[in-house]
C-alpha cells in the first residue's frame, strides 16, 4: 500500500537522470528555493521558517513583520542573502524540526529523500545522511567508502573504520573541504589495515611489496602512497590538492582496504568444497 501523500513520480519511480556534479561550494538560487519549499511542504509555515532561519543565521526577526505574507517575504530575503554554507546548515536544521513528534521517523526519511533527489537533479555535490550533510562524490566513491566502514568494523578494525569516517568528515567540511586531512586519514586507514595483514608496524610504503597485489597494481599503489605522502603530509606551497584528487585517493584507499580484508577472509576460509 502506498502512502496517500506520496507523489505519482515517487510511487512509480520516475525521476530525472542525475546531473553531473558541478556545485560544491555554492548554493544557487534553485537550491535555495528547493530547501525553502521543502520546509513549507513539511508544514513549518512562514513563522516557523523565520524562527529557524534566524536561529541559524543569528539574526533578529524583523519586529515590523507580523502578517504571514510579510514574514514569508522576509524568509525569502534571508534565504537569498545568506552565505551559501548557511543554506546547508539550514537544511540540517529543518531535518531536525520535521522530525519533532514523529516517532516513526517517516517524515525525516521523506525529507531526506526529497532533498537528496533535488541535489542529484541539480548537480549538487552533497547528500543528507541521517540529518548530516556529507560530500557526495562519484558512484565509485560512495560505494567504496560505504563498504569500507562496514567491512572494517566487521573485521574488528574500529581504528581503520574511524580513519575512513574522519576522512569523510574532512572532505565534507563547510565552507572549505579539508582535502589534505581527507587524504591523510584515508591513507592512515589503509596503512592500519596493511599492518594488520602484514603483522608488522612498518609504513605502508615498505609493506606494499609484501602484500597480495599482482603487478603492476603493486607499483600503482606505491605511486599512490608517494602522492599521498607528498600531498597529504609534505605540502608544497601553492600546490594544495584539489577536491577531485582527494576524492580519488579516498576512493582507492577505501577500496584497497576492503580488498585486503576480503582477500584475507577468503584465504582463512580455505577452498570451498
Amino acid at each position: 500500500m502506498h502512502d496517500g501523500n506520496t507523489p505519482f513520480s515517487a510511487r512509480f519511480g520516475f525521476h530525472s537522470p542525475d546531473a553531473e556534479i558541478t556545485i560544491r561550494e555554492d548554493a544557487p538560487e534553485e537550491m535555495r528555493s528547493a530547501v525553502a519549499m521543502l520546509g513549507y511542504a513539511f508544514d513549518l509555515g512562514p513563522g516557523g521558517m523565520r524562527d529557524l532561519l534566524c536561529e541559524v543565521l543569528l539574526k533578529r526577526p524583523d519586529p515590523g513583520n507580523w502578517s504571514p505574507g510579510n514574514i514569508e517575504n522576509e524568509v525569502h530575503r534571508l534565504i537569498d542573502s545568506a552565505p551559501w554554507y548557511k543554506i546547508y546548515d539550514f537544511a540540517e536544521r529543518l531535518y531536525l524540526e520535521v522530525g519533532k513528534g514523529d516517532f516513526s521517523g517517516d517524515r525525516q526519511r521523506s525529507f531526506e529523500e526529497r532533498l537528496n533527489r533535488s541535489f542529484r537533479e541539480l548537480g549538487v555535490g552533497w547528500e543528507l545522511q541521517q540529518g548530516k550533510l556529507v560530500a557526495r562524490g562519484s558512484e565509485a566513491f560512495t560505494l567504496a567508502t560505504r563498504d569500507a566502514v562496514a567491512v572494517m568494523q566487521n573485521a574488528g578494525m574500529p581504528t581503520a573504520a574511524q580513519e575512513i569516517h574522519e576522512s569523510l568528515k574532512d572532505i565534507s567540511r563547510r565552507p572549505n573541504a579539508d582535502v589534505t586531512g581527507a587524504i591523510q586519514h584515508a591513507m592512515a586507514s589503509l596503512e592500519c589495515v596493511a599492518r594488520e595483514i602484514d603483522g608488522s608496524t612498518d609504513t605502508l610504503g615498505k609493506i606494499i611489496a609484501r602484500l597480495t597485489f599482482p603487478p603492476p597494481l603493486d607499483v600503482a599503489l606505491h605511486k599512490l602512497w608517494g602522492f599521498a605522502s607528498e600531498q597529504g603530509r609534505h605540502i608544497v606551497e601553492g600546490r594544495e590538492p584539489s577536491f577531485e584528487e582527494a576524492e580519488l585517493v579516498v576512493t582507492i584507499a577505501s577500496a584497497t582496504g576492503v580488498y585486503l580484508l576480503r582477500h584475507r577472509q577468503r584465504a582463512q576460509s580455505g577452498p570451498q568444497a
